[in-house]
């Protein structure tokens, strides 16, 4: 069903492209290994530079990177309709966060939840501690602890802490808990390399 289908000896491609309203179509080539890793080599024009790149640095250089949906603004040639959204072929059954996690982390980095402040009890004084989950190191501290029954203050990478009632969320400092900084699981608080239940079901399972 899927037009300009090529095959390697350890990969599929296809012909892709994403269509800006002011400019058109920019086309490319999509590669799929075996290992499931998806990337576009752009042939918008002769001399452009994109080759390999991530769905999202692909979507980006067409100008589409406003609203950040790359497997609907992605399109496949089919035999049926001229342009089908990625998401709606059956490519996008092979994609998986554990395979991609490597080519897209930096530009999902700029683009993931915002997440509050946590606190962990220490085992021993019975205290609880703050987390600031502002980065990626920030969050693997917490999450580590999190996974550890016996932790305690001495493991605590802080020195200071501040108010309770502030968790740090950006619509209301004294906030509960609500969409905006309360995350189920991004690329940016799941890690490849951890076995916990949550992180292995998200590597696996999560929809891109």
């Amino acid at each position: 069903m899927i037009l300009d289908f090529k095959r390697g000896e350890d990969y599929i491609e296809v012909l892709c492209g994403a269509t800006n309203k002011k400019y058109g179509d920019y086309v490319g080539r999509l590669k799929i290994n075996n290992e499931g890793q998806y990337f576009i080599t752009c042939e918008c024009c002769p001399e452009c530079p994109l080759v390999n790149v991530t769905l999202e640095a692909f979507e980006k250089h067409a100008l589409r990177e406003g609203s950040g949906r790359w497997k609907r603004n992605i399109w496949i040639h089919c035999e049926d309709d001229d342009k089908v959204p990625l998401w709606k072929t059956p490519l996008i059954k092979y994609y998986t966060h554990q395979a991609n996690v490597a080519n897209r982390k930096d530009s999902a980095m700029r683009k993931q939840n915002f997440h509050r402040d946590e606190f962990l009890r220490c085992t021993r004084c019975g205290k609880e501690r703050r987390f600031h989950l502002k980065s990626r190191p920030d969050i693997k501290n917490y999450h580590d602890a999190s996974n550890n029954k016996c932790w305690n203050c001495s493991l605590w990478p802080y020195q200071k802490s501040s108010l309770k009632a502030s968790r740090g969320c950006s619509r209301s400092s004294t906030c509960q808990g609500c969409s905006t900084c309360y995350c189920e699981g991004c690329i940016k608080c799941r890690f490849e390399d951890c076995n916990c239940q949550e992180c292995r079901d998200f590597m696996l399972y999560a929809k891109p």
